[in-house]
């Protein structure tokens, strides 16, 4: 059996097998479904969907944010901040938030006057094609007392990068003071 995947917008990928330029193999995902495809995962790799919905295979990584940690700063996005789409995903030691670059609502709202259109139509329509943008990230800088930093997206042309916004602290003191400025004017205000 095909090794496939279907992301989070309803797109089945393949897994395919080829060569690199060197001559050695190396295996990809690919929405065509004709081609080397394979039938097993190799060892020491996963299939990894980014935050736009692309699938790759990746190696398995040392896992150093813990689940917990994550299902902390989900549990704080639900709980104190107004946005009801936002990603979650882990990279290295930091645990990042993405958020829509669209407003889903407002387009919805925008749509609505045409005959025929229903807003959560147009809300389920958009919700396959939004790209997300990382904002706000949890660094974490203390492994034994497990402290991070608030770090949050900078916009001005000349930077253009995270700039950390706290001091190290504890995970859940963190959330629940920064995550509340996602997709709030205050949120540019964070130094």
């Amino acid at each position: 059996m095909t090794v496939t995947h279907t992301n989070r917008r309803g797109k089945i990928y393949y897994l395919h097998q080829g060569t690199t330029k060197a001559g050695n193999p190396k295996c990809f995902f690919a929405l065509r479904d004709e081609g080397n495809l394979v039938d097993t995962v190799p060892p020491g790799y996963e299939i990894y969907e980014n935050p736009n919905a692309q699938v790759f295979l990746r190696t398995i990584r040392p896992k150093i944010i813990t689940d917990e940690e994550v299902a902390i700063v989900n549990a704080g996005m639900e709980q104190h901040c107004r946005l009801e789409r936002f990603i979650i995903d882990v990279k290295k030691n930091a645990i990042i938030i993405y958020t829509p670059d669209q407003d889903v609502d407002l387009l919805a709202d925008t749509l609505d006057f045409l005959p025929g259109t229903k807003s959560t139509r147009v809300k389920a329509v958009m919700e396959t094609v939004l790209s997300y943008s990382p904002m706000l990230q949890f660094v974490l800088t203390d492994k034994k007392q497990r402290l991070f930093e608030a770090w949050r997206y900078c916009f001005l042309g000349s930077i253009d990068d995270w700039i950390a916004i706290s001091n190290p602290q504890e995970l859940p003191k963190l959330v629940k003071t920064y995550v509340k400025h996602l997709g709030e004017e205050s949120f540019f205000e964070l130094y």
